[in-house]
């Protein structure tokens, strides 16, 4: 169909008869006002489909009710008006027309004014019905180049929040990219295994989590590298700076949802991920000490991709594992440190896990990087420790 913008001052008029005088006699009728084309029956439908399309169709009706339905039925004429122009006249026969789609009847033989009125008035018509449905297709299309408009700014957000808080860690690490993709991954593993959550875990809710997941860690800005740095279980007092760390940057995210003035799902998940990714599924992690259901699902599933990418993750501080190894650990802690139903989607998910950990691996200059951290840290401590100089 014909847009607005595009229509021309003369609308076109498609003219169907099988009687070649009888078109040219109603063609005449109008070729003054309008452009006119003039068809068989045979070649009306191409004729209707053809660009430009006839803004309206007159059909010589006798007994051909497959061609009206034709033109009604196909998607790309059923929105052109078509008036009957037919020798029957009695009601049953009318019915029968605006039953078959038909938007007017003309009985014959033909009045010329009556003729131009109709067209006039249906054109009319036609009109207005083009315009309504014009700028509800612009509406459509607007709302939803918003919509992507508003999704690269929630993305652009987060990698920029993201990519800040890596510089903080380590800038030379594929850790966020590897860390989406799993996110990604389990989820949607997850969501095949849990047809109960099939509504929860929709495709647009699965890709969120992954941009949000990237988030993550923004509780590492405020701690200090013998904190990052260090492996093992922490003792009280570096326990309270990672709990504390955990609220600042669930702090953090609650002021700019403020700032944009109102809840918006992408920092929901992303507050629900720093703040629950270290909670354990037997209460014994931090900062609230939740366990089981209590703990968001986001959360959950963060908790087993961040233990996995530590696991992983070549690091200057510590040997490297097997991917195997990991893999085990991980289901060894299945109903303690893992949501047991997570867990199961992970066992699925594994092979495409090692995928990401091969190809998204950090290279040789990132692990630099993560010594000199540790020796800078080192030496920090070092200095701190000495007595002062008399």
């Amino acid at each position: 169909m014909r847009g607005m913008l595009d229509r021309p001052e003369q609308e076109l008029i498609l003219v169907v008869d099988d009687a070649v005088d009888a078109r040219q006699r109603l063609g005449a009728l109008l070729v003054d006002r309008y452009q006119v084309k003039l068809v068989g029956n045979e070649e009306a439908l191409a004729a209707a489909r053809s660009r430009p399309q006839p803004d309206l169709i007159l059909l010589s009706w006798q007994d051909d009710y497959a061609l009206c339905r034709e033109l009604k039925h196909d998607p790309q004429t059923r929105y052109i008006p078509l008036i009957l122009v037919t020798a029957r006249s009695d009601a049953a026969d009318e019915q029968l027309g605006f039953d078959l789609g038909a938007a007017d009847y003309i009985t014959k033989p033909v009045s010329p004014p009556i003729v131009l009125a109709r067209v006039r008035a249906q054109l009319q018509l036609k009109a207005a019905t083009d315009y309504l449905r014009d700028k509800s297709e612009y509406l459509e299309l607007e709302v939803k180049r918003r919509t992507r408009d508003i999704q690269r700014l929630q993305d652009v957000t987060i990698e920029a929040m993201a990519s800040v808080a890596v510089m903080r860690d380590n800038p030379r690490s594929r850790r966020l990219a590897r860390i989406e993709r799993y996110m990604t991954c389990l989820a949607t593993a997850l969501a095949r295994q849990q047809p109960a959550l099939s509504e929860t875990l929709s495709e647009e809710r699965i890709a969120q989590l992954g941009k949000s997941a990237m988030l993550h860690v923004i509780d590492r800005m405020t701690l200090p590298d013998r904190i990052l740095l260090a492996h093992g279980e922490p003792d009280e007092s570096d326990l309270r700076l990672l709990s504390e760390g955990v609220i600042a940057g669930r702090d953090a995210l609650e002021r700019a949802e403020r700032k944009l003035g109102s809840i918006t799902d992408f920092l929901s998940d992303a507050k629900d991920i720093v703040y629950g990714q270290h909670e354990r599924w037997d209460g014994k992690g931090y900062p609230q000490g939740l366990f089981g259901e209590q703990i968001p699902l986001s959360a959950r599933l963060m908790a087993l991709v961040g233990h996995f990418e530590e696991l992983t993750c070549p690091h200057a501080y510590l040997p490297t594992i097997s991917a195997e190894q990991a893999v085990s650990q991980i289901c060894a802690a299945s109903g303690t440190r893992f949501d047991p139903m997570v867990v199961l989607a992970f066992v699925e998910a594994t092979p495409e896990f090692l995928h990401i950990a091969e190809t998204l691996a950090d290279d040789a200059a990132a692990v630099g990087v993560e010594l000199q951290r540790l020796e800078d840290s080192l030496a920090e401590s070092i200095e701190l420790t000495l007595p002062p100089t008399s």
